[in-house]
């Protein structure tokens, strides 16, 4: 059995991966779902000051407070640059990383950068709106869209500090992407193009 530490993306929290946690569960496996400052149920410590950095700690203190170790970390969406911020502190307890859609920036590259227009031109707002969604299943729309809640625009601005690539750590590398578009597009068929041509 495994050891899931599943980091949830932009405008969200733990709460999004409810269905997933108790699937994995009733496999025999452990899962954790850390909710990021600012955002999901911790919305309320949401301030100007929220930054990656701050999302990166998050994970991190709770794969250590916890004492997780050969863990499979998941990073969806935003959480992907969460996770890969992480690495510089956790590398040597992961097994195995998978990024599910997800953001994978180099060292210093930061989500709005990878997103282009999508996340540019933001000006002096401190908190991001929730990005329009659709759901397959309306009664699960409506129930995730009523937890969706701004996002401190620090998270996607502030570059990634990684001390080598990703292709470079001692775990095993996989990158899942969805043949439908969330949000997001392009930066992650180009992360799943490069993932293709990785020999890792």
């Amino acid at each position: 059995m495994a050891t899931f530490v599943l980091i949830h993306g932009g405008w969200s929290g733990a709460h999004g991966w409810r269905a997933v946690r108790k699937v994995l569960a009733a496999g025999g496996h452990e899962v954790f779902t850390p909710s990021l400052t600012g955002i999901g149920e911790r919305v309320h410590l949401a301030g100007p000051m929220v930054d990656l950095t701050t999302h990166v700690h998050d994970v991190v203190n709770h794969v250590v407070f916890e004492d997780l170790r050969d863990i499979v970390a998941v990073g969806y969406s935003y959480g992907g640059a969460v996770v890969t911020g992480a690495l510089a502190h956790i590398h040597d307890r992961i097994r195995e990383l998978v990024y599910l859609d997800a953001f994978v920036p180099a060292d210093g590259e930061s989500v709005s950068g990878q997103a282009g227009p999508s996340l540019v031109g933001l000006g002096d707002q401190w908190l991001v709106p929730p990005a329009d969604r659709q759901y397959d299943d309306p009664d699960e729309g409506a129930w995730q869209s009523a937890r969706r809640v701004p996002h401190p625009v620090r998270c996607f601005t502030e570059p990634v500090r990684l001390p080598r690539p990703v292709e470079e750590y001692d775990f095993g590398l996989t990158y899942i992407k969805a043949t439908v578009d969330p949000v997001g597009g392009n930066p992650f068929w180009v992360a799943a193009e490069h993932a293709r041509a990785s020999n890792h």
